[in-house]
């Protein structure tokens, strides 16, 4: 560090990094690119350079992202199948099995069952009571149905290939697929309608992508390629009102 630059403030000496990054960007970018701009903290604007050549209207098909998690997503249809036959078998078991026991032949009356605990939560319960049957079966079949239904969900939300088509304007976005790659959904939008809310590199492990038409975000794992960032930062992963 100079004399004179040891002598400057600290907003002063973060604005000169800045301008030096900004400077190096300039001289190491190729020429007869397109310009941008980098915005400092400040509000202001400085010309970083000509990055982006050719960038945004590529003149083939460039895949921006790839991830391919077959064998994961084997694992999870395993695992929530598995979970689906057990409940199933455990709301069949409750609806046929449970006995009425609030009373016998005769209008004698079986052993109380209580809850076992203390205070007010101790109270008599007949299990085989039809609230009783009716509702843990329900509760089963929602439980098993739920856990089918959040894995086919994360299935068909995670992403496993963004393509750029010839001439930037359009975007191919697909699925991951527990019947391997390619085999998932394959959705073509207008580059327009397809956004990031958070940039990749502030996500913590999936970046979020939204289509119009969609409720739910797209999920990227970070763990993925990608294998070109800047095109992707000024494409894919850039910020649209949608």
């Amino acid at each position: 560090m100079t004399g004179s630059s040891a002598c400057l403030s600290l907003p002063e000496r973060r604005k000169m990094n800045f301008r030096l990054f900004a400077r190096s960007l300039a001289e190491a970018s190729p020429p007869g690119s397109v310009s941008t701009r980098v915005i400092s903290r400040s509000g202001g604007s400085v010309h970083a350079g000509r990055g982006f050549c050719t960038s945004t209207q590529p003149s083939r098909d460039v895949t921006l992202f790839e991830h391919d998690r077959t064998g994961f997503f084997r694992f999870l249809s395993a695992f929530c199948g598995g979970q689906f036959v057990f409940w199933t078998y455990l709301s069949h078991f409750a609806y046929t099995e449970l006995k009425d026991t609030g009373g016998a032949k005769g209008g004698a009356r079986g052993p109380a069952t209580t809850t076992g605990l203390a205070g007010m939560w101790s109270f008599e319960m007949n299990l085989g009571s039809n609230s009783w049957r009716y509702g843990f079966t329900l509760g089963c079949l929602t439980v098993g149905a739920g856990i089918i239904g959040l894995g086919a969900l994360f299935c068909r939300r995670s992403v496993s290939k963004v393509v750029l088509h010839r001439g930037g304007r359009m975007v191919t976005v697909c699925t991951q697929s527990p019947l391997g790659p390619g085999r998932g959904r394959t959705m073509t939008v207008p580059l327009s309608q397809v956004a990031c809310h958070a940039h990749r590199q502030e996500s913590p492990s999936f970046i979020p992508l939204r289509i119009k038409g969609y409720r739910l975000y797209f999920l990227l794992d970070k763990e993925g390629t990608v294998n070109n960032a800047r095109l992707f930062d000024i494409t894919v992963g850039a910020y649209r009102s949608i």
